[in-house]
């Protein structure tokens, strides 16, 4: 899947394209620098999810735990501040990734050892005033 995002009127529909085109999935590993846009399509995704919760950034917490309206858990992590992969065995990571709730991750690339072995990859770059997305299934 590749899509080219001109604005944020846009986020919902690829939000709900995201989700409609990996249905069966539950792990999406975001990747991208900062300010790319990865937190607010997660928020996006939250709220096609049924999120009722208030979304926002867990760079302190590192992870925060929200409900939809259904009270399944959805998991959103911000591995930015972690300075070891040993942190996320602190958190118990392992109870999150393994759960088969929806997990959004960010600074993926500080735990990408420890990713389940299917997930999908969601890759977003910033290309002239525009985002480019693209995400795949990576089995491995």
């Amino acid at each position: 899947m590749v899509v080219e995002i001109q604005g944020l009127a846009e986020l919902h529909e690829v939000a709900r394209n995201l989700l409609a085109t990996f249905k069966e999935e539950r792990f999406f590993a975001f990747f991208g620098k900062m300010g790319v846009g990865k937190t607010t399509l997660i928020k996006k995704l939250c709220d096609v999810l049924g999120v009722v919760d208030v979304v926002c950034s867990p760079t302190f917490a590192i992870v925060n735990e929200y409900s939809t309206a259904f009270d399944e858990p959805v998991y959103h992590f911000d591995f930015y501040r972690l300075k070891s992969v040993a942190e996320a065995y602190d958190i118990g990571y392992e109870e999150y990734f393994y759960s088969g709730c929806y997990c959004f991750t960010e600074w993926t690339e500080k735990v990408e050892e420890l990713l389940p072995e299917r997930y999908v990859r969601v890759e977003m770059e910033e290309c002239e005033g525009k985002r480019i997305l693209k995400a795949n299934v990576i089995t491995e």
